[in-house]
């Protein structure tokens, strides 16, 4: 027992395509425009176009025509493509690209591109490059009339359009605004940041030589210190040696005198004079020691003073010497004070630079937030050209749906007018039977009439 093959309930591929197909042709006779009218858009563009131009298109004028409404929709002609065209040609071709690739061609490929989006989104899904090339009337009307149902829509939408574009580009302006603020802020940044390595580095430098200076300006004052020690003793050692002398000076003068009183007692006899002599040998002998004794120690009190008067240049090259310490102390406690003055400077700089820090974090946070308000109103606008879209959609079914009954209607009422005439046509007819009735029964009437005369006459005649 043999048994078919078990049928699928779902449509096949020639019948979806069949049933697109029929869609398409449904919705592009709703679409559809007259000839007249699109004619009568394309003039009101500043174009001069015609129905005979229509109806036997001619290429360049029909790629001017699209030109022209890419330019409108898209803001993109075959020059504003041409940039990217010719470094394309030159990537692939190199220095052969302009031979090779001829320029009008490759614009005319590259705005094809574009205006097939653009065909896209009007609903053309069928355009080809076969329509700029040899254009035909049939693809011109449906193309024609698809674009400039389009175009009417948009116009429709405009201030929908308007607003959203306008809330885009002061969104982008801000963006722009904050950005361009933020790097600002941030190459004042840099700056403060540099100003105050250089600060550091000063500080440093300036802190380094105040601590040798100080360091250097200890040694000094130890050393001036031990020098006025010194000076001290050899003072007080002056002052002694120099009091011990007029001593021994006037020991001298009393000595002297003391012989002179000596000398009458020299002419007494030679024993006591030898015993005198020798008393004054041994006297003078013990002067003449003390003396070269007093010598020697005027000669160490001489070189003592000599030293002295080294010592004392030396403490005056010192005074001298603590005096530039004490202009250098000057200037180091102006440093001081400057770096201290500076260093308030940088203090208050970097309170600045802490602002400028908070600043830029709130700036952050701003630039963060118009960021999240941005993505936001880029999410409420897609909802919204979503909701548009959809609205779109509703009204082109909605559209759809009037344009069926219009066309239902217009069967049913072309069915009627026909049924009508039918009618009319009918009635006509019967008026013209009845009429023709109404002339035979006159003529019958008349010739009854002629007849009973006659018969009237012939029985009068009779009688």
């Amino acid at each position: 027992m043999a048994y078919n093959q078990r049928m699928s309930i779902m449509p096949t591929a020639q019948q979806q395509s069949r049933s697109r197909k029929k869609e398409e042709e449904a919705a592009y006779a709703n679409m559809r425009l007259p000839d007249r009218e699109i004619v009568g858009c394309i003039n009101e563009l500043g174009i001069p176009f015609t129905i005979a131009d229509l109806q036997k298109p001619n290429p360049i004028q029909v790629q001017m025509i699209f030109e022209w409404f890419g330019e409108l929709l898209m803001n993109k002609t075959r020059q504003t493509v041409d940039p990217a065209m010719r470094a394309a040609a030159e990537d692939l071709c190199g220095d052969f690209g302009d031979s090779l690739m001829p320029p009008d061609t490759r614009n005319l490929m590259g705005f094809f591109i574009s205006l097939r989006q653009l065909m896209l989104d009007c609903g053309v899904n069928d355009f080809n490059f076969m329509d700029l090339y040899k254009p035909t009337h049939d693809r011109l009307v449906k193309i024609f009339s698809y674009v400039i149902n389009f175009v009417r829509f948009r116009e429709s939408q405009t201030s929908v359009i308007d607003e959203h574009c306008n809330r885009a580009d002061s969104t982008k302006a801000r963006i722009e605004q904050l950005y361009a603020e933020n790097q600002n802020m941030e190459a004042q940044l840099d700056e403060m940041r540099a100003n105050r390595r250089q600060m550091e580095a000063l500080v440093a430098e300036k802190t380094r030589r105040n601590e040798e200076l100080k360091k250097k300006l200890l040694e000094l004052r130890r050393t001036q210190e031990k020098v006025a020690s010194r000076l001290e003793e050899a003072k007080t050692k002056k002052g002694e040696l120099a009091v011990e002398l007029e001593e021994k000076t006037a020991a001298k003068l009393a000595l002297k005198q003391e012989s002179a009183k000596l000398r009458p007692y020299t002419l007494q006899s030679p024993s006591a004079l030898q015993s005198s002599l020798t008393e004054l040998s041994n006297t003078l002998n013990n002067d003449k020691s003390h003396i070269d004794s007093l010598d020697r120690r005027a000669r160490a009190l001489q070189t003592s003073s000599d030293s002295f008067a080294v010592v004392c240049s030396d403490v005056a090259s010192c005074i001298k010497l603590l005096e530039e310490i004490a202009v250098e102390l000057a200037k180091e406690e102006e440093d001081n004070a400057k770096n201290a003055r500076q260093r308030d400077a940088l203090t208050e700089r970097g309170a600045s630079v802490r602002e400028v820090e908070r600043t830029e974090a709130l700036l952050q946070r701003q630039l963060a937030k118009w960021t999240e308000r941005t993505e936001t109103l880029r999410a409420q606008s897609q909802e919204k050209a979503q909701r548009a879209k959809e609205k779109m959609e509703e009204l082109r079914t909605v559209h759809k749906n009037l344009t069926e009954e219009r066309s239902e209607k217009g069967k049913d009422i072309e069915r009627r007018r026909v049924r009508i005439e039918q009618i009319e046509k009918k009635m006509l007819d019967l008026k013209e039977n009845i009429e023709n009735e109404v002339h035979a029964a006159h003529d019958e009437y008349l010739k009854m009439e002629a007849h009973i005369k006659l018969y009237i006459t012939e029985m009068e005649q009779a009688i």
